[in-house]
């Protein structure tokens, strides 16, 4: 990739992207997709800056003035629980085996209800699977949560199976939504050709870039599913969501980790659980080098893994 894009006139997004995903003879993957959406976005930030817009003009111009952000709750902490945004996700589901006790589902359960006690029902709550769940699980605790009103379920099994998510789908009035772990529109096509999920999450920085994205928005919205990307990451991550988010019709909220408090020169500002729609050129955002040099990853990390009482592995 870096030696083909040398020289390469960087206004011609599509004409690379075409180039850089086909031009390896090998498509698809989290490596490629994850390598070419960061140079896309880039590529965005460039041409935007270049004609002093942002990049969401350059894709249509923005259909909202605020964008709605989602943040983290767990029933642990309801402590900690500020009421800064509309709407929260949260996860206290650990690996399951093949089929799980029903003690097990009592507890996801009774964590889930004590946080709609306490937010009322006035805030929306999401719950991740996390790809945890086996089908036949997934529908048993889907149904159990149904009193409780999640905003989704995501990821109630893994990805590659769509059958599996339209008969989970099917078996519960909870909106199903999926897809952070799904590359390019064609590995987006068949769950919404189906309508297996009612929200799809792309990951800007993994499906193939903010064109990518808004690509595969443009199929859901044809099907009426919402979108709500992916993001747990940095803030330059979310400046490209926040691109796709302004412009996209069929947005529903944004995941993220962080406002850019820790390497942007200028944060997001957060008001009621939105953020207002960037207006600076490019993806709206300057990074303060010296805090990104003192907070550089040292690449120390290994993927966690888990294992069922047997001693088998169990997916996470």
């Amino acid at each position: 990739m870096g030696r083909w894009l040398i020289g390469q006139d960087p206004r011609r997004i599509e004409h690379i992207w075409q180039h850089l995903y086909r031009g390896g003879f090998y498509r698809g993957g989290p490596i490629l997709t994850s390598a070419l959406s960061g140079i896309e976005q880039a590529l965005w930030d460039i041409l935007g800056k270049h004609l002093n817009v942002p990049a969401h003009q350059l894709l249509g111009g923005r259909v909202r003035d605020k964008i709605r952000l989602y943040g983290r709750i767990s029933a642990q902490a309801l402590d900690k629980f500020d009421g800064r945004f509309t709407a929260y996700k949260m996860s206290s589901l650990k690996a399951t085996k093949m089929i799980e006790t029903p003690g097990v589902l009592d507890r996801v359960v009774e964590d889930f209800a004590k946080i709609r006690e306490a937010v009322g029902r006035d805030v929306d709550i999401a719950f991740d699977f996390h790809g945890r769940t086996t089908p036949a699980v997934a529908k048993r605790l889907a149904r159990a949560l149904e009193p409780y009103d999640p905003m989704f379920i995501e990821e109630p099994v893994l990805p590659g199976d769509a059958d599996a998510l339209l008969e989970i789908a099917r078996s519960t009035t909870i909106p199903v939504a999926a897809g952070e772990r799904l590359f390019t529109r064609w590995d987006f096509e068949e769950i919404i050709a189906k309508r297996a999920v009612a929200i799809i999450q792309p990951d800007v920085s993994h499906v193939g870039g903010i064109f990518e994205t808004r690509k595969v928005a443009a199929m859901a919205e044809a099907a009426n599913i919402a979108l709500a990307p992916h993001c747990p990451l940095g803030p330059v991550a979310l400046a490209a969501c926040l691109q796709v988010a302004a412009c996209t019709p069929n947005f529903l909220c944004q995941e993220h980790v962080t406002l850019g408090d820790d390497y942007l020169k200028d944060p997001f500002t957060l008001e009621d659980g939105y953020i207002p729609v960037p207006t600076a050129p490019g993806l709206g955002i300057e990074l303060d080098d010296d805090k990104v040099e003192s907070g550089r990853f040292d690449g120390d990390w290994n993927t966690p893994t888990f294992e069922h009482e047997d001693g088998s592995f169990a997916e996470w």
